[in-house]
């Protein structure tokens, strides 16, 4: 026994050794503490997280140009962009089959929005190609219904472009009763032979079945498979058309013999029909340069740059406002924050200096913004700033300023700084107050005693120790302020505002989502850098709230 004590492992009461007793012991508390703060992680997983990510990834998002335009971006990847002159007529071709499932899909406004934001007039480029775009397939559409009736009808084609199995299936369904509608299944081999319709047709059929909940055997088909079918009876597969013995046999191989002589659409003149800037180049520059999935041309926005096909350059001077707009917000939050010190050190001291009966009557004063609307105190800010207002009053009824001479103090920076100064000013004051109490007041006297003056014994002993009630305060108040939009939005004027009321402006009225995550991301980076810079000259480990 002696032995196993002295040379084997130590065991616990149950026999285990007592290592792997104490590891899983230690193990469990663990498991518990994360149960304990996991809906807190979830939480800050859900609500600060996930949006920062989101945000993050739709400022170099760029999905839908590809995926509204996949045939027409595709063959843009060929096109010299530099070259001087327009893509070719397939380029064109691609196009309307794009925007023709784009418009049915209501999908051709939105890439027309996500392109305006790059090129001013695409917008209404796309949404009259959307009205138009229909009638170039009509032109096929009329010539195979004047050949014979048979093409008029959806359940004609039906019959020899879907399968036999669900033809037997949607001929018994109900479209009265609550079973599912079957899904249309193509024909074998009815894709080899005719490629491209059975490509449109599949298209329709998902559409008509899914989007709109009809009945796909009654539904005539759309105007594209009719130009589909054509370019397949004018395609290699002619042959094996008029060799095809199943359903309909007899009406594609006439159709095939005659579709030769149909009457053709000029794409490329067709758009330029539609509208002439189909053939400005760079309407087709602007499409190949946002082809890519992720692009960096929201960033290049943000920094008043623009991307070209030679690389991104500077936009024109005119349309420079955001370097502006980041630079103004950065010297003003700086300056309310200088301001929020000046005032708010002096008002911490005298609360930490008093006795605590009448510190904490003041404090109520100082915690009593807290307790009304944001927007109530800076609407009441409007009132008194501006020039009939209560201040340039009241410097009138003193003399002070002339009644011609009132001064301007609303809409533009100055009313800026006055009224985030008063709103931010209690994060200043708190953490001051809460670093001041900690200082006891005998090292003053001590000081003074030793026959140092009240303001070299101030300087030298009491302000030293009250620098990271400072630190704390500054950090809060400048990063409330950048991030500040209602109260510049209605003081600030055009001079006066920050770079969060374009972020605001982008998010809600233009929806040009990826611009403002974009310049949100820039702000997020560029407040991490400040907060790395004051690591490391301050420290952080030197801001304390008391």
């Amino acid at each position: 026994m002696s032995d196993q004590t002295t040379n084997g492992p130590v065991l616990a009461a149950d026999g285990t050794p007592l290592k792997r007793s104490l590891n899983r012991a230690l193990r469990l508390q663990k498991l518990r503490a994360l149960a304990l703060i996991s809906p807190l992680l979830i939480f800050v997983l859900v609500t600060f997280i996930a949006p920062i990510a989101d945000m993050l990834f739709r400022s170099v998002e760029n999905q839908i140009v590809s995926e509204t335009l996949p045939r027409t971006t595709q063959m843009l990847t060929e096109w010299d962009g530099d070259g001087g002159e327009i893509p070719d007529e397939p380029v064109f071709e691609a196009l309307y089959e794009d925007i023709f499932y784009a418009q049915e899909a209501k999908l051709h406004t939105r890439l027309g929005s996500r392109l305006n934001y790059e090129l001013t007039g695409v917008s209404s480029l796309f949404r009259k190609s959307g009205r138009r775009v229909e009638d170039m397939g009509e032109v096929y559409q009329d010539q195979f219904e004047d050949l014979n009736d048979f093409w008029k009808a959806g359940e004609n084609w039906n019959s020899f472009m879907g399968s036999d199995a669900w033809l037997a299936d949607i001929q018994a369904w109900d479209d009265k009763s609550d079973a599912r509608q079957p899904r249309f299944e193509l024909r074998e081999g009815i894709d080899v032979m005719l490629p491209k319709t059975a490509d449109a047709y599949a298209r329709f059929a998902q559409f008509v079945q899914v989007e709109d909940e009809d009945n796909l055997y009654k539904e005539d088909p759309w105007a594209i498979v009719y130009s589909a079918l054509h370019a397949d009876m004018t395609g290699p597969n002619a042959d094996a058309i008029r060799a095809w013995s199943g359903p309909a046999a007899e009406e594609l191989s006439a159709a095939t013999e005659a579709a030769p002589a149909f009457e053709t659409v000029d794409f490329k003149q067709s758009f330029v029909d539609i509208d002439k800037d189909w053939h400005a180049m760079d309407v087709w520059q602007t499409i190949k340069i946002y082809s890519p999935k992720l692009t960096n041309g929201y960033f290049l926005n943000a920094v008043d740059m623009q991307k070209s096909v030679d690389g991104p350059e500077l936009r024109p001077e005119s349309q420079r406002i955001y370097g502006i707009l980041f630079w103004r917000t950065m010297v003003m939050s700086l300056t309310i924050t200088i301001s929020c010190i000046l005032l708010g050190y002096p008002v911490a001291w005298i609360l930490a200096n008093l006795p605590s009966r009448t510190a904490n009557l003041l404090m109520i004063l100082v915690l009593l913004p807290f307790w009304t609307s944001l927007l109530v105190r800076t609407s009441a800010w409007k009132v008194m700033l501006q020039q009939q207002g209560v201040i340039n009053d009241t410097l009138v009824w003193l003399g002070l300023v002339a009644t011609d001479d009132r001064l301007a103090l609303i809409n533009n920076q100055t009313g800026t700084i006055i009224a985030m100064t008063h709103i931010l000013l209690p994060f200043m004051i708190l953490p001051l107050y809460s670093v001041m109490q900690t200082i006891p007041p005998s090292y003053l006297r001590a000081a003074k005693s030793l026959g140092a003056t009240n303001f070299t014994a101030f300087w030298r002993v009491y302000f030293p120790q009250s620098v990271p009630g400072i630190g704390a305060g500054s950090i809060l108040v400048f990063i409330l302020a950048i991030g500040y939009y209602i109260t510049p939005e209605i003081v600030g004027g055009t001079s006066g505002t920050f770079i969060s009321n374009r972020i605001a402006y982008h998010i809600s009225s233009s929806l040009n989502w990826g611009l403002g995550a974009a310049l949100g991301a820039i702000l997020l980076g560029a407040v991490l850098i400040l907060y790395y810079a004051y690591d490391k000259i301050v420290g952080i480990d030197n801001v304390k709230l008391g």
